[in-house]
This record gives structure tokens, sequence and C-alpha cells, in this order.
């Protein structure tokens, strides 16, 4: 039998192989790891749905892989591989000259009762597609199933919707019926320099990651109108709880960090300011208020970066999140976390302290709807009571979706988080 790449997650057709961990001649248990493959900001291994000894092996490490392909071939425990079948003799040529004549195009008969063709059956039910594709066909009201997708697996792209559209207007100016979109469809063409030609040059080939985030970072900033509030916070009282509690927290196995209080801080915020830890749902016209607070951490990688996500902060003491933000930002560094770990965030926050640069614009994290950017805080005289003092004084940049909301929810939030962060209670540290 053949083991085949499952399906990987809504949006997810392809990975790169990572590693091939069996050999042919190998036997392999049912649910045992065969290869480890990276997608979707993730590296996760892949396990045999059989048992059996492995017969061929048709990947290797680096390969692209797409749903539905084949892995490796496995035959019976214990059981040589089976002899490659012998090459069928050739048709006669008098058979060949009575056969059907092939049909004029090259797409898939659809199915008389659910119009979904052999291709499709028993595969995917919808085609590939990011969620802010989906949402944009509906709201168009393009039948996501009749446009055909261009990209591995059969991915429907923004510029395949785009031709599709341009094929509806042609044939409505025509007055005549739609066919099908065509296999490939136009694309624009980008300019093709030879940078070569003005000096030695490098090509690095863009990591699957990389093309994950560029790909997010795309959608996010084209589907939501940023507007970022800026200020500055005092955490001359923040730094000096971190340092007064270090060695007790390191006592007891966790590195205190100025993060896990920031999140304590943000977490309360949000139960004031709830606006801020919702979604839009523009099909339905509605903003989906979250009962739960689940904080992603952008963490930098040698990879790329990566945003873990902690769940209920607000449910969690200083000391449970320095642990956890310390795990889960070493699993994101060795490549190690899973891609349920990178999901259900209601909002994020981006801490550049630890590389410096001042105040910057996060982008949201879609469907969230806010991020705090975080940048390296520095001693600067402040007058406090008619008296100049050096204070500890971080950049803060708050990110916003304004189709949500508007400046001035957005200055009363960051009011109210600069006084909790210089107003920071000690009992919330104290353990």
């Amino acid at each position: 039998m053949d083991l085949k790449l499952p399906k990987l997650g809504e949006g997810a057709d392809s990975g790169v192989v990572v590693n091939v961990f069996v050999r042919e001649g190998d036997t392999v248990t049912k649910d045992q790891a065969v290869i480890e493959l990276e997608n979707e900001k993730a590296v996760a291994s892949i396990p045999s749905t059989a048992a059996g000894v492995v017969a061929k092996i048709f990947v290797k490490a680096g390969d692209k892989l797409s749903v539905g392909q084949r892995i490796l071939s496995l035959s019976e425990t214990g059981a040589a591989p089976a002899p490659a079948a012998a090459p069928k003799a050739a048709a006669p040529k008098a058979a060949a000259t009575r056969a059907e004549p092939e049909p004029e195009t090259t797409e898939p008969a659809p199915d008389a009762e659910t119009g979904t063709s052999e291709e499709t059956r028993g595969t995917a039910a919808t085609p590939v597609a990011s969620p802010s594709l989906r949402r944009i066909t509906r709201e168009l009201g393009i039948d996501l199933g009749k446009v055909r997708g261009s990209s591995a697996g059969g991915r429907v792209e923004l510029s395949d919707v785009r031709a599709y559209i341009q094929r509806l207007e042609k044939a409505a100016s025509k007055g005549r019926e739609v066919t099908a979109a065509p296999a490939v469809p136009a694309k624009p063409v980008a300019e093709q320099i030879d940078f070569s030609k003005w000096g030695s040059v490098t090509r690095k080939a863009i990591t699957p990651l990389r093309q994950v985030i560029a790909r997010r970072m795309w959608e996010n900033w084209n589907a939501i109108p940023h507007v970022t509030q800026f200020d500055d916070a005092d955490f001359t009282r923040l730094n000096e709880l971190r340092k007064q509690y270090a060695a007790a927290y390191e006592a007891k196995g966790a590195k205190l960090t100025l993060t896990p209080l920031v999140m304590k801080a943000v977490a309360a915020m949000l139960k004031k300011h709830p606006m801020f830890n919702s979604s839009l749902d523009p099909a339905a016209n509605e903003i989906v208020l979250k009962d739960y607070i689940h904080l992603g951490i952008a963490v930098d990688t040698e990879a790329g970066l990566m945003v873990p996500v902690l769940r209920d902060v607000d449910q969690k003491s200083v000391l449970e999140l320095a642990k956890e933000v310390e795990q889960l930002a070493q699993k994101a560094r060795d490549r190690k976390i899973s891609a349920e770990e990178l999901k259900g965030g209601t909002f994020t926050i981006s801490n550049q302290g630890a590389i410096g640069g001042d105040h910057f614009t996060p982008i949201i994290n879609k469907p969230e709807v806010a991020i705090l950017g975080l940048g390296r805080g520095a001693m600067k005289p402040v007058v406090r009571d008619g008296k100049v003092e050096a204070r500890m004084m971080t950049p803060l940049g708050l990110s916003y979706d304004h189709r949500v909301l508007d400046g001035g929810a957005a200055a009363r939030f960051m009011v109210d988080l600069v006084k909790e962060l210089q107003d920071f209670k000690e009992e919330a540290v104290r353990i």
C-alpha cells in the first residue's frame, strides 16, 4: 500500500520534507513517524497509517510535498517487496482506431449529482484557499468551487479569482455562457533584472517559513486599515520589581523578564477594554467579543518571526507565565513548536527591547484587531513633582484595526495601559 501525505489543516496543502526517518527494508508500526515536514511555521512528524515493511521511498529531504502525494510504499510485515509489474503489451493498432475520440477539453468530467469532478471527489470538499480569500469571494458572491487554482495542490490565489472575474466580464460582454477557468490563469509578469551585470551576486532560496511570513504579512497589511498610537511608559518600578524577584524566580526554575509582567498588564487592559480582544466577522457584519485572553508573543528566530500563543493569561500567575514564555520561545527557536501552539491568539505583543530600537509600527496579526510593540527602555530625564529625575522610559506602539476601533478608544487604552505599567502591583510578582 502507498502512504500519502494527509490533509494538513485549513489552507495548508503542502510542506517541505525536513527529515526521512526510515529506509527501504525497515519495518514500521502504525502511527510511527516516517518523515518530518515543515509547514505553516511549524515542523511536524507525519506518522504511518499502517504497519509493514518499507518497500520504496519516494521523497527525500528538501522535496516539496503536496497533499495526496506518495511518501512511501509498504508491503505486509515480513513480506518481500513485490516485483515491479511487467509493462502491458501495446494495444493493437486496429483497436486504437476504434477508441472513443479524445474530448476537446482537458477539464475532468463533473459528477451529475454533486457537480464535482473525479479529480476532486474524495479529497477536499472545497478548494484550498486562505481564509481572507474565502471571505472576499463570499462577499463578491463568487462560488470558489468554480475557480481553478494555479498553485501547488490546486490552491486558489487572488490572481486566480481576478482571472475568473475577467472571464465572467468578457463572457457577459459577448452574451455567452462562461466556461471553466483556464488551467493556468494569466498572471502579471514581474520585471526580470540581471543584477549580476553590476557585480557578483548570490541567490538564496526563500524558505517555506519565510514564504508563509511574507504571504501573511501581505494579507494582514492589505486587509486591515492600520493606525498606530504611540506613547512612552515609565518602566522604572517594573524594572525594579524584576530585579528584586529575579533570584526567587530562578530558584523556582523560571527566568523573570519584563515580558510576563507586561502580559499581566495587557490582560487587565483587555478586560477593561474588551473591543481590543475581539475579531471582525465581515461576512456576518458582526464583531466577535472573546471571553478568553490568549496572548501571542512574537519570537525572533534564525528562521524568521514566529508567534506562539499563551492561553488564559489572565488566569495565570507571573511565575507560570515566565516559565511558559521561556518554554514556548525555546520550542519556536528549535522549530519544535506545533501548529496548534501558533493558533487562537486574541492579541499580540512584540517586544524588541532586547534587540534595541525605539518606536515602531507592528503589523496586526489577523484575525486579531490590535498588537502592542515595545522598544528598548532607556534612562531619560523626566519631570516629576517639579523635579527632574532619571527614569527608565520605554517606547510603546499600539497598532489597531480602524474598522473596529477608533482613535479615542486607542488613546484611552494606551493611557490606562501606561498607568497600569507604571503602578504595577507588587503582589502580582510576589511568590
